[in-house]
Parts: structure tokens; sequence; C-alpha cells
């Protein structure tokens, strides 16, 4: 049976201690550590840049899992990866060269994905699978954490793991938003190798069951 990644997303942590957040799940088990980068542009809502990255890898070495949800990241990816990203995930909606941006991105030595909105379909990126190390697809709309799980997104999860699956592609599929101990199994059941989950393991009393609940 795969190891389910678990990357817990600090957009539903505390940002007045943000370190001791990430050092809790971290002892709790995470590995990674997802960081929600929103211009107020792509998405409603603004939340972090390159400057507390690069304060919070001072303080873990956890794989930061950035997840870039904004209009050009073409211009901002590359300050990202100098603050201590080990993923640059970027939207398949922007208007950009995407297989450049890729490439570009893995050339620096780091990981590259991609991302799709809800209404945006697997065909929209089928023809990049080869070329990238994660597809992250969204089960809510971007922007704020603690909105309900879309279960009309599941084909598209199913979509994915036939197609990298039948292809042999070195792509892991990531899952992100309205996670819990319920929809997380569907997910794993569909084919998810990641999960993000926010607000349901930093509001848990318990973060280390919460974070195993995650991938049982």
């Amino acid at each position: 049976m795969k190891k389910i990644i678990i990357a817990p997303s600090i957009l539903s942590a505390n940002f007045a201690a943000l370190e001791r957040d990430v050092n809790i799940v971290e002892k709790a088990g995470a590995k990674w550590i997802h960081i929600d980068v929103i211009d107020g542009h792509f998405a409603p809502n603004i939340t972090m840049g390159p400057a507390i990255v690069k304060a919070l890898r001072k303080t873990t070495k956890l794989f930061f899992d950035i997840h870039l949800m904004i209009t050009s990241p073409e211009k901002y990816w590359q300050d990202f990866q100098k603050a201590g990203a080990n993923l640059i995930t970027f939207h398949s909606e922007v208007q950009v060269d995407k297989r450049k941006l890729i490439e570009n991105i893995k050339t620096s030595g780091i990981k590259a994905g991609i991302s799709i909105k809800p209404k945006t379909p697997v065909s929209d990126i089928e023809d990049l699978l080869s070329c990238l190390d994660l597809v992250l697809v969204m089960t809510v709309e971007p922007g704020f954490s603690g909105q309900f799980f879309m279960n009309d997104m599941i084909p598209k999860i199913e979509t994915l793991r036939k197609n990298i699956d039948q292809n042999n592609y070195n792509c892991l599929i990531e899952i992100d938003g309205g996670i819990n101990s319920q929809t997380s199994s569907i997910c794993i059941q569909a084919g998810a190798d990641a999960l993000v989950s926010g607000s349901y393991i930093f509001s848990a009393e318990n973060p280390a069951e919460a974070i195993k609940s995650l991938s049982l």
C-alpha cells in the first residue's frame, strides 16, 4: 500500500505564530508543508510572499510545497525558489508559456507542478503530464480555507490516475480543498498521492491523530 503524503496548509495556521505551528505539525509527523501564495488578482484573498517563506525555511527542514495562486508566476517563481521552495506549483489558467515555465523551474533544481481549478478540465494539462512532478487538483474554489469538498471533482482524480499509470509518468496527484478524514479516503481511493489539509489539522486538539487519520 502506497504511503500518502500529508501536506498541512499554513493558510489555516496562526499567522502570529507560524514557526510554532509549523513545528507542531512537523513533530506530529508531517513531511511536507503547503504554502498558499495568493495575490488578490488570480483568486480572492492576499496571503504571503517570499520573505515569509525565507523566514520559515530557517526554522524547519520540511519539504516546502509552494502553491502560486497568482496571475504572473513567471515573474515571481524565482523569488520563492531562492527563499527555499522544494516544489513550485502554478495554475493552468494563467496566461503563460506553461511548458517553458515548467522547464525553467526544474532547471533551477526544484520540482514543478501545475494546478487546475474546479471548472478546468484535465484535458487542459494532459500534454504536460510527461514533464510534471505533480498535478494539484483543486476540490474547492481557490482563495480561502475552510470550504466544503466538491465531490464532483473525483472523476478528475480518476482520469489523471489512469493517464499517469498507463503512460508510466513520474507525476504525483495532489488534492487541495475540504480534506478531512472522510474526504481523504475518497481521494485516496480515486488515486491521490498527496493531500493538502488546513483547518482539519490546525484546528485539531491532537494534530498527530488528525494527520494519521488522513492516510488511513
